[in-house]
């Protein structure tokens, strides 16, 4: 009884004429940056992050939190229409909808990302109501040592998530940890890594300007080459009669959506875990419990609500661990949870105590964010398709000003605007290498809090990591990742070892 006083709260505070005019902007706003092909989510919460200082600190996340939801909603319209996801979470959305939409089928495949991402995201923020309270409760009773374990899980977990190749993996990490180290000391003050003592370093580096960076300027960079002006439009018939029918038929793909939302939900609580694996996963799994496995890959709606299910899901579960444990569970929520701090507000625990009425309301925007994704995202399907008819070479220029401007807002210093450029050649490299880039996002975030926690537990403990083990908690966490850490190195070094006695076999 206590949540449903809370979130009717919660609605009383989402419902304020502002906050529900940011909610339908955001969302309508969200759907064209995920629309756009090289910007997602994360580029168009970066972009727009600096803009949300006019209005009061729980209308800026509520807006940013539902163009969050609409840049899911549109990630899958040029997946779909082009066969180039709008973000890494709608990777798996290409697989059969640019078939359906090959087929003149695109409308269908349109309405069933929306219907799924709808279905997702109800399942996903009533699981939320239900699960932050108790989290937030126990995560009361963590102090510095916790914390870093969890950091370290966090670390752990997406190393096990990043691919095959960990040594990559680590590479990435490591590349967004020296990057977080660039500044100043937070114990001594003492100057660190200042690449030939340039000021700009001083205050670190900006984790907008390398998010912008690299799924700003290093995206479009790799579109540009991978395209090479050759991407085609697909054509659609969009009529009401269409839709309709099209709804009919999603509300019979129904178990693929609600496996993919309570999976993807899940996974998005992973710390840094993130909708794409989610989406990923959802993707296999309806694939080996369908009755038609084979079809997958060819145009199966099965195949488009399964991961836009799953990815919406993901969406709101990682929003979970960074408002209960400040954690971030994506990169977009790492934005977030930059954004939450920039204005005052520290994630964690205390959060759900000191500032109920932003919490909440930030849960119930969820809720009527989701309804007028889907009523947006429905009634502009037309309009997508017009915008998408555009010539690259007008949409890439667009891309860029944006990203420029986004660069520059923040700290209003040309220093971040070279850094953010030579961010994003570097991130076009390491694609090009086959490098993820997720973990050095998520690097630069939580690599000043896992040294703040780290530091102040060796403290406490005089020097000492047994402070680690010693308490139940941070022992277990820790242990926990530790194995997560050690597994994927292991199944590595075996493959290695079995590929060079293959080789040294007489032929």
């Amino acid at each position: 009884m206590d949540i449903f006083n809370l979130l009717m709260d919660g609605f009383a505070v989402a419902f304020l004429p502002l906050n529900l005019m940011l909610i339908v902007l955001g969302c309508t706003v969200g759907l064209f940056i995920g629309a756009m092909p090289g910007l997602g989510s994360v580029n168009g919460v970066a972009i727009v992050l600096p803009m949300t200082f006019l209005v009061p600190p729980a209308s800026a996340i509520i807006f940013l939190a539902a163009l969050y939801y609409g840049a899911m909603y549109g990630g899958a319209i040029s997946s779909i229409m082009l066969g180039i996801p709008g973000a890494s979470t709608a990777v798996a959305t290409v697989f059969d909808g640019r078939p359906m939409a090959m087929k003149g089928l695109a409308d269908k495949a349109l309405v069933g990302a929306a219907t799924a991402s709808f279905v997702g995201g109800t399942i996903s923020v009533v699981l939320f109501t239900l699960f932050a309270p108790p989290l937030a409760e126990v995560a009361l009773t963590f102090g510095a040592p916790e914390e870093f374990a969890l950091m370290l899980l966090a670390f752990a977990t997406f190393i096990g998530l990043g691919g095959d190749d960990i040594s990559k993996t680590f590479f990435s990490i490591f590349i967004g940890l020296v990057f977080s180290a660039v500044g100043l000391d937070i114990v001594s003050g003492q100057p660190r890594l200042i690449f030939m003592d340039i000021p700009g370093f001083f205050h670190g580096i900006n984790f907008l300007v390398l998010a912008i960076g690299i799924y700003g300027i290093g995206e479009m960079l790799w579109v540009m080459e991978t395209s090479q002006g050759k991407v085609m439009v697909s054509q659609a018939t969009v009529t009401v009669k269409r839709v309709m029918n099209s709804l009919r038929e999603v509300v019979h793909a129904y178990k693929p959506m609600v496996m993919g939302s309570f999976l993807g939900y899940f996974v998005g609580i992973l710390p840094a875990a993130g909708a794409t694996p989610g989406s990923l996963m959802a993707y296999g799994v309806a694939k080996s419990i369908a009755k038609d496995p084979d079809s997958f890959g060819t145009g199966n709606l099965e195949g488009v609500v399964a991961p836009e299910s799953a990815n919406n899901a993901a969406s709101t579960g990682s929003m979970l661990p960074m408002l209960t444990l400040g954690i971030p569970g994506s990169p977009t929520t790492a934005i977030l949870l930059g954004g939450m701090v920039i204005w005052g507000l520290e994630p964690g625990p205390m959060l759900f105590v000191n500032h109920k009425e932003f919490v909440w309301g930030l849960i119930a925007s969820l809720y009527a964010a989701n309804l007028f994704a889907l009523i947006l995202n429905i009634a502009f399907i037309p309009a997508f398709i017009w915008v998408l008819k555009l010539p690259f070479t007008i949409l890439a220029p667009i891309i860029f000003i944006l990203c420029m401007i986004g660069g520059y807002a923040p700290t209003q210093d040309m220093h971040d605007v070279w850094l953010m450029l030579i961010f994003g050649v570097m991130a076009y490299l390491m694609r090009k290498l086959d490098y993820p880039m997720a973990p050095a996002v998520l690097a630069i975030v939580l690599g000043p809090l896992a040294e703040a926690s780290l530091r102040q537990s060796l403290i406490i403990s005089h020097g000492s990591f047994d402070i680690f083990f010693t308490r139940w908690a941070s022992g277990t966490i820790a242990v926990i990742a530790i194995i997560l850490l050690v597994l994927p190195v292991l199944k590595m070094l075996k493959t290695r070892l079995i590929d060079n006695n293959v080789s040294k076999k007489p032929g």
